[in-house]
């Protein structure tokens, strides 16, 4: 199910990424609470792009086939951002999460992926200068 949403949800997406972004490059934070603000972040700064566009993805278990369809926030960047995205949801952060990995190469891997989303996204709303 699509969500029609307000311009002002656009404004708590851009700021939670912020918020996000922030504990995601804070040292001071566990290796896991970094890669799932690294996976928040990323999540936020879509959702604000489909904001952009009038649209509320709901949950991060949607956000393949809502890009999917609608093709028109991120165009020909559409599969680079939800793969790129998925790599974060499915491989880097359940082992951090769930599992007994502890380590910086999945906190690296998981800002470079992060770094991808964050300029897919900054691209796609710069015309409309709000980031």
């Amino acid at each position: 199910m699509i969500l029609r949403i307000k311009m002002s949800d656009f404004k708590i997406h851009i700021k939670k990424f912020e918020i996000f972004k922030k504990d995601a490059e804070n040292k001071t934070v566990s290796h896991p609470s970094r890669i799932e603000a690294y996976f928040c972040a990323a999540y936020q700064l879509i959702e604000a792009c489909a904001a952009k566009k009038n649209f509320h993805i709901n949950k991060h278990q949607l956000l393949r086939s809502f890009l999917t369809e609608q093709h028109n926030i991120f165009e020909d960047d559409t599969e680079l951002a939800w793969r790129t995205f998925q790599i974060i949801e499915n491989q880097i952060r359940p082992g951090q999460e769930y599992g007994g990995k502890i380590n910086g190469k999945e906190l690296k891997r998981a800002k470079e992926n992060f770094e991808i989303i964050e300029k897919i996204c900054k691209e796609k709303l710069h015309d409309a200068k709000t980031i």
